[in-house]
């Protein structure tokens, strides 16, 4: 009886709609055969919880539904965790490069918005980021834009994982304020 449990409780817990989808591409290809053309489909998802977690999946099928959820599958499995500041923009500028596709992401100030083209927008989007600043150099093939995008996001880090790699602080990590200093001096 307890396994029968766990079963519905996972089934349930899959359900869930705890992660956010985006359909970025769907590209239509055809295959001549004896009888006429054969059509297929191809579609690119990108698939985020909008609270630092994305990942993004294709897939192919012969119907569009069936690639979607092939697609957004493939996103659930390969999803990265990004360090957010203040849960709303990059910590520090990146890059990012796939191919002959380039992307730069740079942080921005509260009240921005996301300032980036088709893919990024959608990646950053399923990200939880509110205010980016990102431009794509290069190629605007929608697969290369969103891997550079991806490549760029990984090697994020925050303040916090710095100072713990270097065995320091993160109050040695962070740049002091010399606004403060004269105040505590004061007083």
């Amino acid at each position: 009886m307890a396994r029968e449990d766990n079963r519905r409780d996972r089934r349930d817990r899959d359900e869930t709609p705890e992660f956010a989808d985006r359909l970025v591409a769907i590209n239509r290809v055809s295959k001549t055969v004896k009888g006429g053309k054969r059509f297929g489909f191809a579609a690119l998802v990108v698939v985020g919880d909008q609270k630092g977690r994305v990942g993004f999946g294709k897939g192919k099928a012969r119907e569009v539904p069936e690639a979607i959820r092939k697609a957004t599958e493939q996103a659930k499995r390969q999803m990265i965790r990004v360090p957010l500041r203040e849960g709303r923009t990059l910590h520090h500028d990146q890059a990012g490069r796939h191919g002959a596709g380039k992307v730069v992401m740079r942080a921005a100030p509260q009240g921005t918005g996301i300032i980036a083209g088709g893919p990024m927008r959608a990646v950053f989007e399923m990200l939880g980021i509110q205010d980016v600043v990102a431009k794509s150099i290069g190629s605007q093939n929608p697969y290369n834009m969103i891997r550079a995008t991806m490549n760029g996001l990984v090697g994020e880090s925050s303040p916090r994982q710095v100072a713990q790699r270097r065995g320091k602080k993160v109050a040695d990590i962070l740049p002091r304020n010399d606004h403060d200093a004269p105040e505590a001096a004061e007083a």
